[in-house]
């Protein structure tokens, strides 16, 4: 299997399946002297750790993370410093429980990649779906953690839920300091009971839903990325798609920019009261011409339900048989609640990546 690197001066290679004994990354391309011990990593990873609420797959999964390489000790300072050499990361796994998985060895879920797998490779790890599933998300919010140090404080990534099946976030109850008072993410205290009563329903009908993850950049400078084919919101969009379960990506107003007329889509630019650049509005989501403008960069995803259903539903087997089909084991009910952290990692990548390519081109 190729394909398992992404980035271009800050690249990342993961490695390891949800059943192995371990899973994991490697970065390549990161600065030297810079600060890192597992602590730096360890809190981004219990965000989205296994096991947190009734709302997410019971998996019991400690994320653990060792720092294998690319570190030595700091003599000035008696800390651990990055050595500008590879940095590789592991993370144990140490709740699987394959014979969960046993009834679909020979068959195909709908909605997952048991069937592409077979097509393309002759065989797949049917054991909570190898290199498919959502558990290398884990190694990727490693690798992000090493990415936020990259970019250093001055840059703040934050993700959060703003709809779950049918019901949104009131954008006028909106709070970053709610995000992380609840099992959802969400930055609107009022929908929190909703979704609570929607998902109970959801998870105990032994089905699942979609949701819409938001992550915004703040204190981006203006001038990262490239144009034509290295512009920063389709390296985002790239990096956004490459999660598990994604199937739509917006930057800025997204979709909702074909409605929009031209003086109502424009970002009225003026100067403020410090004589700097800015914007009356932020349509273009923080880029413009591939390049970040300074302002806020944000990046809207929508994320299918979770294709593994103690539901029966309708598939083939391998010997192309018509079958019910249920998948028995932990599963989230709503992905999307864990894909919150994920999203924020694959943003500081991207960022990081373009912050070393921006130093590379202009000095």
């Amino acid at each position: 299997m190729s394909h398992n690197t992404f980035g271009h001066l800050f690249r990342v290679t993961t490695w390891g399946e949800s059943h192995g004994k371990a899973l994991g990354c490697v970065i390549d391309g990161c600065p030297p002297n810079i600060p890192l011990t597992e602590d730096d990593i360890q809190g981004f990873l219990d965000k989205r750790k296994p096991g947190q609420s009734k709302f997410v797959t019971q998996r019991q999964e400690a994320d653990l993370v060792e720092i294998l390489s690319g570190v030595f000790e700091d003599d000035d300072t008696n800390g651990q410093v990055t050595t500008g050499t590879p940095i590789s990361l592991m993370i144990r796994n140490t709740d699987q429980r394959s014979k969960d998985y046993g009834d679909i060895a020979k068959a195909w879920r709908p909605g997952h990649g048991d069937y592409t797998y077979d097509q393309k490779y002759g065989f797949r790890d049917y054991r909570g779906g190898g290199r498919t599933s959502a558990r290398e998300t884990a190694a990727r919010v490693a690798a992000g953690a090493v990415a936020r140090k990259v970019l250093g404080n001055g840059i703040e990534i934050i993700g959060y839920l703003t709809q779950i099946g049918p019901h949104k976030i009131n954008r006028d109850n909106f709070s970053l300091e709610e995000i992380n008072n609840n099992p959802f993410f969400s930055p609107d205290a009022e929908i929190v009971p909703v979704w609570e009563e929607y998902l109970d329903g959801i998870r105990k009908n032994g089905s699942s839903i979609g949701a819409v993850v938001e992550v915004i950049a703040k204190g981006v400078p203006a001038g990262w990325g490239a144009p034509i084919y290295g512009k920063i919101d389709s390296e985002l969009a790239m990096a956004m798609m490459s999660i598990n379960a994604v199937k739509g990506v917006e930057i800025g107003a997204g979709f909702g920019a074909a409605e929009l007329e031209g003086p109502q889509n424009a970002d009225e630019m003026y100067l403020d009261s410090d004589g700097n650049v800015a914007f009356r509005s932020n349509n273009n989501g923080g880029v413009l011409a591939g390049l970040s403008t300074g302002q806020d960069i944000v990046v809207r995803m929508a994320i299918k339900p979770t294709s593994s259903l103690l539901t029966p539903v309708k598939s083939l087997n391998r010997k192309l048989e018509e079958i019910d089909i249920i998948t028995k084991g932990r599963h989230d009910p709503c992905v999307g609640i864990r894909a919150v952290p994920v999203a924020e990692a694959m943003m500081a990548c991207v960022l990081a990546d373009a912050k070393l390519r921006h130093r590379g081109q202009i000095g």
